[in-house]
């Protein structure tokens, strides 16, 4: 069973902005799942052949380490959404993800913002690293040692755990790390 990653918007600023609020849609380029908390560019607004999608985006994946105008995915409802588009309730949060062709939330990050992401949503693994950062052709952050230049990147703050509910009596926790938004 794939482990996708979880993201927790500890303080967001489009928790009270609207407008760095998309819904997006990933029409199949990509050759996986969309997790919470991967990055990625907008771009251009879906012009759908019938239905009524109209304030959608489809997304694309970063195409520099530097990219800047990045969004980053994020839905909060905690609803499970298979390849299969079967929608339902489940207590772990690592099991969420977006399937192609599936629209979802997303939000634009901003300097400032904390969050706190899992292991899983890392290309790398974390060491003494102090940042966090895009790569090309990827919608993962990833690890490095030096501030970028430019484009999306992230100071490490601090090792944290987020609990998963598995039981009535066998809770477990997985590995995350807390981040600030340094540079967009």
């Amino acid at each position: 069973m794939t482990t996708h990653a979880v993201l927790v918007p500890n303080m967001i600023m489009a928790m009270n902005i609207d407008s760095l609020n998309r819904h997006v849609i990933d029409l199949g380029d990509s050759a996986s799942s969309i997790d919470n908390g991967n990055v990625f560019e907008l771009a251009s607004r879906y012009t759908p052949t019938s239905g009524s999608l109209a304030e959608v985006w489809e997304l694309q994946v970063p195409d520099s380490a530097s990219a800047t105008d990045l969004w980053m995915a994020y839905s909060g409802d905690e609803v499970v959404l298979t390849d299969s588009k079967y929608k339902g309730l489940d207590p772990d949060p690592r099991n969420f993800y977006s399937a192609s062709n599936t629209v979802f939330s997303a939000y634009k990050p901003q300097v400032g913002d904390i969050i706190t992401v899992t292991a899983a949503g890392f290309e790398n693994t974390f060491s003494s690293h102090s940042y966090a950062m895009t790569v090309y052709d990827s919608f993962k952050l990833t690890w490095t040692s030096s501030a970028p230049t430019a484009g999306l990147y992230y100071n490490y703050l601090e090792t944290t755990y987020i609990s998963l509910p598995t039981g009535a009596i066998d809770d477990q926790r997985v590995t995350a790390y807390r981040l600030e938004c340094a540079q967009i």
